[in-house]
C-alpha cells in the first residue's frame, strides 16, 4: 500500500530528474533492480531509496548488513603476476591492479551488484544537463603515510588520469569526456567534474570500474611500489616483484577496522599451480577462476565458489569495410550458424548469459529486454548467404589469441559455419602477438578480416559502444562506420534519465542486430574459488578482491 505523505515528504528538495526516476519506480515502470542501480548513480543514498520503495509499497531497505567473522586471521590469496611496476597511472593488468586496490579506494565502488556505494565520496549530484558532476568528500580520511586527504589529491589525481602525456589506460574511459584541467576543487571537501560532453554514466568513471582512479597525495612522485601509499584498510608490509606482496591491518582507518590481521599475496603464472595450492590448503582464495580450467572446482566440496553476472566477453568481430564482409547479410548469417544455449551451457558449464550481439546486456539496468533474442537459424542464414551472392560459400582466416576459452570457441565457430559454406581457417596466437603495437596497421587484432577479443567487465556499457563500435573508435576492429549508430551511442552516454537511456538502447540494439558488425555471443560469470572455511570475501567482476571482512573458521 502507497504513503503518499510519506512519499511527498522524500520528495521535497528533490531535482525533477530525481523525482521522475521515483514516478516509474510508483508507478511500476521501473523495476526495484533497475531503482536502486539508477538511482545509486545519481547519487541517492541506498537508505533514501529504501524508503522510497517503504513507501510505495514496492520493497523495503536494501540491506547493507554483512556477516561479521572472526577477527585475526591471515589470508592468503594467488593472483597472476603483475605485468609490469605497481603504478596507478599504468596499471592494466589484472595481478597489478589487485595489488594497486589493496591499499587504494576509489570515489565511489562499484559493487558486485552494479549498485554504486559510497567510498572516499560521501555523495554526489549532476547538473541538468549532466555535463557537471558535484562530488562531496568524506572528512577523515588519512592516507598511509599520514597526510589528510582532500580535495587536492583528487584534482591532482584524476588530472594525471587524464593527462595524454601519461598514456594511462584510464584514457579509455576519460578521452570525449574529461580533460586534464577539468576536475576543479570547490572546496578542501568539495569537486567539480567539468565534462566535455554529458555523461548520464559519468560516476562510474570514478569508481573502481575504471580501476586506475584510486586516489593517491597531490605531490606524488611516482615512487608507488616502494610506499603503496593509498587510504586503505591495509597497508604494505612487504611486496617482491614476480614473487608476492603482504599487508597488515590499517589501524588508522576512517571506517570499520579490517577483521584480518594481515593479507598474503603469492604470484603464480598459471592458472593450474594456484588450484593445487588451493587444493593442498597452501592458498584459501584463486582471485579469479575460469571456467574451463576450473572445472574440477566447481564442484569440490571443500571449495566454495564465488559467481557474479559480469558483462566479460569475446567479441567477434568482422570488418565491414572488407569482402566477404561487407555486406551485412553475410555476418547475420554467421551469426545466425551459433548455438548460443550450447555456448551457454556447454563452452561455459552454465556459468554465463546469452548475448544479443550488442553490448547490453541483461545485467545492465538500461537494456532494452523487449528486443527478441537471436536464436541458431541455418535455413535462414543459408538463405542470406544466397542473397548476398555467396550461397556455395568462401574461405577466410579468423584471427584470435591463447587466453582462457578462446581457441576453443574459435573451433565451435569454426564447426558452426562449415553448416552454411564456410571454410574458416584457425590462426591462433599468444597475447603479445595478437596486440601488437594495439594500434590500426600494426596489431592482428585491429587488421584481421576475422578476429575474437577478450573484453573485460564494465560496470556500464560506455565504453564498449563507444572504442569498439563508434566510426573513429580506438579499437574498432570490425572497422565499423555509421553516422546514425554513432548519434544513438552519444545519445545514450548523455541520457540522464533511464528511460531515455533503456528507449535508445532499444534502438541501438536493434540496429546492431541488423548490421552485425560484431558478434557477442555470451557473457560469462566471474568466478572466484575460496576454501570452504573462508568467509566474507567480496569480489567484483574487475578482478578486485575486497577482505577487509574476510575471516577463517
Amino acid at each position: 500500500m502507497k504513503n503518499y505523505k510519506i512519499l511527498d515528504m522524500l520528495r521535497r528538495g528533490r531535482t525533477d530528474l530525481e523525482n521522475h526516476l521515483i514516478d516509474g519506480r510508483v508507478d511500476g515502470r521501473v523495476s526495484r533492480r533497475e531503482f536502486i542501480q539508477h538511482g545509486s548513480l545519481l547519487g541517492l543514498s541506498l537508505p533514501f531509496l529504501g524508503s522510497v520503495g517503504f513507501a510505495a509499497g514496492v520493497g523495503g531497505m536494501p540491506s547493507l548488513a554483512r556477516a561479521q567473522g572472526t577477527p585475526g586471521a591471515t589470508i592468503r590469496v594467488a593472483s597472476s603476476v603483475p605485468a609490469a611496476a605497481i603504478e596507478p597511472v599504468s596499471v592494466a593488468d589484472t595481478g597489478g591492479l589487485l595489488m594497486l586496490q589493496q591499499v587504494g579506494e576509489f570515489l565511489c565502488l562499484d559493487g558486485p551488484d552494479l549498485v554504486l556505494r559510497p567510498m572516499l565520496a560521501e555523495s554526489w549530484k549532476p547538473n541538468d544537463k549532466g555535463d557537471v558532476w558535484t562530488f562531496k568528500l568524506r572528512k577523515g580520511v588519512k592516507f598511509h603515510s599520514g597526510g589528510q586527504m582532500k580535495a587536492d589529491d583528487v584534482v591532482a589525481s584524476i588530472d594525471r588520469l587524464a593527462d595524454p602525456k601519461n598514456s594511462s589506460n584510464a584514457l579509455s574511459v576519460f578521452t570525449g569526456f574529461l580533460q586534464k584541467g577539468a576536475t576543479k576543487k570547490v572546496d578542501d571537501y568539495t569537486v567539480e567534474f567539468h565534462l566535455d560532453a554529458p555523461n548520464g554514466n559519468f560516476p562510474y568513471m570514478v569508481s573502481s570500474d575504471n580501476y586506475n582512479a584510486i586516489i593517491i597525495p597531490a605531490d606524488y612522485k611516482g615512487d608507488f611500489e616502494k610506499t603503496f601509499d593509498g587510504t586503505g584498510p591495509f597497508k604494505l608490509e612487504k611486496y617482491t616483484p614476480k614473487v608476492g606482496a603482504s599487508f597488515v591491518r590499517n589501524d588508522d582507518y576512517w571506517g570499520e577496522k579490517a577483521l584480518p590481521a594481515r593479507t598474503e599475496f603469492a604470484f603464480f603464472a598459471d592458472i593450474q599451480p594456484m588450484i593445487l595450492a588451493l587444493q593442498g590448503r597452501q592458498v584459501d582464495v584463486i582471485n579469479q577462476l575460469p571456467v574451463l580450467a576450473g572445472v574440477g572446482l566447481l564442484s569440490d566440496p571443500s571449495v566454495t565458489i564465488l559467481s557474479l553476472k559480469s558483462v566479460s566477453h569475446q567479441q567477434v568481430h568482422m570488418r565491414t569495410d572488407m569482402d566477404p564482409f561487407k555486406d551485412p547479410r553475410v555476418r547475420r548469417a554467421i551469426a545466425l550458424s551459433l548455438d548460443r544455449n550450447k555456448l551457454q551451457k556447454g563452452l561455459m558449464r552454465g556459468r554465463a548469459s546469452l548475448g544479443n550481439d550488442s553490448p547490453f546486456a541483461a545485467v545492465y539496468p538500461s537494456t532494452d529486454t523487449s528486443v527478441p533474442q537471436r536464436q541458431q537459424d541455418l535455413k535462414q542464414a543459408k538463405e542470406l548467404m544466397e542473397a548476398a551472392g555467396v550461397g556455395k560459400g568462401f574461405k577466410v582466416t579468423l584471427t584470435t589469441e591463447r587466453f582462457l576459452e578462446i581457441p576453443e570457441y574459435a573451433v565451435l565457430i569454426q564447426n558452426a559455419v562449415k553448416e552454411i559454406g564456410i571454410n574458416l581457417e584457425l590462426n591462433i596466437l599468444d597475447q603479445g602477438a595478437y596486440y601488437g603495437d594495439a594500434v590500426f596497421g600494426k596489431s592482428n587484432w585491429l587488421d584481421s578480416v576475422m578476429g575474437i577479443t577478450d573484453y573485460g567487465h564494465r560496470g556500464v556499457p560506455n565504453v564498449y559502444l563507444s572504442a569498439p563500435l563508434k566510426s573513429e573508435g580506438t579499437w574498432n576492429a570490425a572497422h565499423f562506420k555509421s553516422e546514425h549508430y554513432d548519434q544513438l551511442a552519444s545519445s545514450y552516454i548523455a541520457a540522464l534519465d533511464l528511460e531515455a537511456q533503456k528507449q535508445t538502447a532499444g534502438e541501438i540494439q536493434r540496429l546492431l542486430l541488423q548490421e552485425t558488425p560484431v558478434i557477442f555471443g555470451y557473457f560469462f560469470d566471474y568466478l572466484t574459488a575460496t576454501r570452504s572455511n573462508v568467509s566474507g570475501v567480496e569480489h567484483t567482476a574487475m578482478a578486485q578482491l575486497y577482505l577487509d571482512r574476510a575471516s577463517v573458521i
